[in-house]
């Protein structure tokens, strides 16, 4: 058997959306303005494409194929898309940016039930993706720095003693 090889990030997500111009106000106050993305456009197959990109991610938006239903959590696809921002401070910061622009984002708070110091906002695009930005977890820290120390069932935070 041949070796794994390890993914070291998502490079980019492409969002069908029903209507580019207005999906592009919205993404460009959320990921433009709020979050710091850059932004370009280019043509495939006859049809723009809006670029948002930062160090990390590229997210486009393309059209969706006309007559298509809205987007659905529940069905097979996209249930929502999370960024990560590095802390608690930061997820407020980005919530009150989302507010400054009209959209109603929830308030950012810690959600216990997910883990001890998950704190998020999530918040809806004009075709019903639910949207989240969290700050960065102890849990992925723990991941990322003890990766080769841990089996493929252990639970970092307990191998830690920090549950």
């Amino acid at each position: 058997m041949s070796e794994t090889v390890e993914v070291i990030g998502i490079d980019h997500i492409y969002l069908a959306v029903r209507d580019v111009t207005a999906s592009e106000r919205f993404y460009d106050a959320v990921l433009a303005q709020v979050l710091g993305f850059r932004k370009n456009d280019f043509t495939l197959g006859g049809a723009r494409h809006v670029q948002y990109y930062n160090r990390q991610l590229g997210i486009v938006l393309r059209p969706a194929r006309a007559g298509t239903p809205g987007h659905d959590p529940g069905a097979p696809g996209l249930h929502h898309l999370c960024l990560r921002v590095a802390e608690p401070a930061d997820v407020e910061r980005a919530a009150a940016g989302l507010g400054a622009h009209g959209i109603e984002a929830s308030r950012p708070r810690l959600y216990p039930e997910y883990a001890p110091d998950y704190c998020a906002t999530f918040f809806t695009d004009p075709d019903g993706i639910r949207l989240e930005i969290v700050a960065h977890r102890l849990m992925r820290s723990l991941v990322r720095d003890h990766w080769d120390e841990l089996t493929e069932f252990e639970d970092p935070m307990r191998k830690a003693g920090l549950v």
